[in-house]
């Protein structure tokens, strides 16, 4: 089966990378970064905190890597051994290959990544795309999940059709319009210039996904047995928060719900919030 592939280039793919190394860089702590196989291909993460401590798994969103994670790494692991993965398909270090959302291939690749490091079970946070794959595979694999936390959530409430149209409208004014578009996606507050930056690197060499996130069942979300904790913005413009929220709510009572009404798609800065929560 011919799929399709993360990067443009292999020019962009190296320029993205290069700036992906240089965030590293921020990590203060002593940290590392491995290469496991797997039977989709090679997987990049990076990890950190003492190996005796429960394991956390940290799975990042679309058009994105484990650079978004710095600052939570360095919190999360001075309690938990934390592994920030690279999702296939995305625009990191692992394969490069964009498995279609409605086969079992990223699941099964995320249980081939736990047998490989051999966590028995973890706390898994996921971001946007990450917390669709994080939803899906503790449904699937609830054994492997001791706590779920979702950050702006796919696949629960629905995506925002206008938001492609919205995206290309802004690209069509180049570096300002992309500034502005990023802007919005962060609930109309500024990205710092770094990251903003980085975006830009990444929209220009990256091949983004456009198929749509399947939207999980009822009887699929009362399966999750395990503790949820949700975090969504209400000025999300890519997924629907309130939607999210109030199904969640409906479909498994007991789940910890945090709804931050001034933040947008990109939830940041809670990680003193989610220990708190998940301890």
């Amino acid at each position: 089966m011919n799929y399709n592939k993360a990067f443009k280039t292999e020019r962009g793919r190296d320029e993205v990378l290069k700036y992906y190394d240089m965030l590293l860089e921020e990590l203060t702590i002593p940290f590392e970064k491995v290469n496991i196989n797997t039977r989709h291909g090679n997987t990049f993460l990076i990890t950190a905190g003492d190996i005796s401590s429960q394991p956390m798994v940290l799975l990042h969103g679309s058009s994105m890597n484990s650079s978004m994670w710095i600052s939570d790494i360095m919190k999360y692991s001075q309690r938990y051994r934390v592994y920030a993965i690279d999702m296939p398909g995305e625009p990191g270090r692992s394969d490069e290959r964009q498995y279609p959302f409605t086969t079992s291939d990223l699941d099964e690749w995320l249980y081939d990544v736990f047998n490989e490091l051999s966590i028995n079970k973890a706390v898994v946070i996921g971001a946007s795309l990450g917390a669709w794959l994080a939803t899906k595979f503790a449904m699937r694999y609830p054994e492997k999940v001791d706590k779920l936390v979702l950050l702006c959530p796919a696949g629960i409430g629905t995506q925002n059709k206008k938001f492609i149209f919205t995206a290309l409208f802004h690209m069509l004014f180049g570096e300002k319009g992309i500034r502005r578009l990023f802007k919005k996606i962060n609930g109309d507050v500024d990205i710092p210039e770094i990251i903003l930056n980085y975006q830009r690197v990444i929209t220009q060499n990256f091949n983004s996904r456009r198929e749509p996130i399947p939207i999980f069942s009822d009887d699929d979300i009362r399966h999750l047995t395990m503790p949820v904790f949700l975090f969504v913005g209400v000025k999300d413009i890519i997924l629907n928060s309130i939607e999210t929220v109030d199904r969640l709510k409906k479909l498994i009572p007991e789940a910890r719900i945090n709804v931050f009404p001034d933040r947008g798609h990109s939830i940041i800065n809670v990680n003193d919030t989610i220990l708190e929560q998940i301890k």
